[in-house]
């Protein structure tokens, strides 16, 4: 994988080192500076890691520059379009697509394990009912492992794969448990002569008092969502389950430890943060003041949907959502709907005037998914618990990929000390 040297020269010249370049399939290649501190007494400083490859993957491939995003080389937009979200779980975790006897098993493993404990009722009530379900999703996660012994040991591979399944399946019961609880209804049961995506929806606004069928475009746009979220190689979220697992902590762990930083508004609460900008302008009329507020260096205001810490070019994502959340709108009798109207808009603007050309601030995938959630009557709190229920595939994927690495290494960045020097201590009577 080493292509060649990289010469690196401190101070004046006087110490000159051979750094190895690696060379993945594609993408930028990297300088190893494993040995750099060894060798020379010196750390790099990269806050946000920003040009730091964290670690070596095969799961997802980014090009930001480009718009490119690939699962197992195969291209979002078109998995999106021809496959399903169980097909892709599949994908990710077993590196390629399944033929139909692994399909139909897989799917059956996923089924066979979607209920949870009932003693997770007893958690779910020790919450108070206006609890974020952010909240309760961090602790209701993390609370599997106490309950799913033959799961815990992450040197065995079957142990591992077990994990992996039930994460998978019980994910969208755990999500849809923190929704009724919050709005004060009865828990649905999963419903195994449903598939993922519906079942999902059914535990969700199904009611025991009648019959509820659910609506086969929002199933479809549901299952379309899940996939353009299943994962998008070392983000934050992602970054800290590599972290946790690092430390041999059991998978449950780290996957809510991914839970609770996908909760943060720069990441997974971004739609969130979306839909309350858009209800804030309120009208197409009111648009000509928020850009003037946005573009203003002292206004606090932000446009939220546009940018992203990756793609410099169009999310290619947005493409299939915005196309989605149009045929949910048309599907609902809500394509009037002004939220709609204010984010076309928005985006015409933001692909035509030279300030967010030049900034690349093109529309991110949270800018339409949160439409999308609105219009089919799903609360803002809820929108993160949906990102948990797609990306909790990647997260088992990247996590499952690091523990089975033989050059594992626990995770421990190091820093640029900027504090006192050594300080001798004073009693508390001469302190001034």
């Amino acid at each position: 994988m080493t292509t060649r040297k990289a010469m690196l020269t401190i101070g004046k010249g006087k110490k000159i080192r051979d750094l190895p370049v690696y060379k993945g399939t594609e993408g930028p290649e990297v300088i190893d500076i494993t040995a750099l501190y060894k060798e020379s007494g010196l750390f790099t400083y990269d806050p946000g890691y920003m040009s730091t490859a964290s670690c070596e993957s095969s799961i997802t491939y980014v090009d930001g520059e480009k718009g490119i995003l690939r699962y197992r080389g195969y291209d979002v937009t078109e998995l999106a379009g021809k496959s399903n979200f169980m097909e892709v779980c599949y994908l990710l975790l077993n590196g390629e697509l399944p033929d139909k006897k692994e399909s139909e098993l897989f799917i059956a493993e996923i089924k066979n394990r979607s209920m949870v404990h009932e003693q997770l009722l007893f958690l779910y009530r020790g919450f108070p009912r206006f609890s974020h379900p952010m909240a309760i999703m961090c602790g209701a996660f993390a609370s599997l492992s106490a309950f799913y012994h033959d799961s815990l040991d992450i040197h065995d591979e079957k142990q591992r794969n077990n994990a992996a399944l039930r994460m998978i399946a019980k994910t969208p019961t755990l999500a849809a448990m923190a929704y009724k609880y919050s709005i004060g209804k009865p828990f649905n049961y999963p419903r195994n002569e449903l598939d993922y995506t519906t079942n999902f929806l059914h535990m969700l606004f199904a009611v025991p008092s009648e019959d509820y069928k659910v609506n086969k475009v929002l199933a479809k746009a549901m299952d379309t969502i899940f996939i353009l979220h299943a994962d998008h190689e070392q983000n934050a979220s992602t970054s800290t389950v590599r972290l946790a697992g690092s430390s041999g902590a059991n998978p449950f762990a780290c996957i809510s430890a991914g839970i609770a930083s996908l909760w943060g508004p720069a990441h997974g609460g971004a739609n969130e943060a979306v839909i309350n900008m858009l209800e804030e302008i309120g009208d197409v009329k009111n648009i000509p003041k928020f850009i003037k507020k946005a573009k203003g260096k002292d206004d606090p205001f932000r446009l939220m949907g546009f940018g992203h810490r990756v793609y410099k070019n169009y999310d290619p994502r947005v493409f299939l959502l915005k196309d989605t959340c149009h045929k949910v709108l048309a599907e609902l009798g809500m394509l009037n709907n002004s939220l709609l109207k204010i984010a076309v808009k928005l985006e015409e603007i933001a692909l035509t005037d030279k300030y967010f050309i030049e900034r690349n601030l093109y529309p991110n995938v949270d800018f339409y998914s949160g439409i999308i959630y609105k219009a089919m009557g799903i609360p803002s709190n809820m929108f993160t618990v949906i990102f948990t229920i797609a990306r909790t595939i990647g997260w088992i994927a990247q996590w499952k990929e690091m523990i089975e690495d033989p050059k594992l290494k626990i995770g421990r960045p190091r820093q640029l000390y900027t504090g006192h020097k050594l300080r001798k201590y004073v009693s508390i009577g001469k302190r001034k």
